[in-house]
């Protein structure tokens, strides 16, 4: 497993300024931002034990990271 914390800007760093200009233009966006920055700490908290959780839940949790993740990059894409 890993335990490396999974950040937006390590995830798309070519997408910087496309990540700064919709978390300031578009409520939707920000909202799963600010949600998978949530999710993605539980996660990270998960990993290195420091908030132990079952495999099951983490599971889930991963899960919920990817889905939030694919929707901010389809937002992402979409940015001229």
């Amino acid at each position: 497993m890993s335990n490396t914390p999974h950040e937006l800007a390590a995830e798309f760093p070519d997408k910087l300024e496309e990540i700064s200009k919709l978390k300031q233009e578009n409520a939707h966006f920000a909202k799963l931002m600010e949600e998978y920055h949530e999710v993605n700490r539980d996660v990270h908290r998960a990993e290195t034990n420091v908030a132990p959780t079952d495999d099951l839940h983490e599971g889930e949790l991963r899960k919920k990271r990817m889905a939030l993740k694919d929707e901010l990059w389809k937002m992402l894409s979409a940015v001229d």
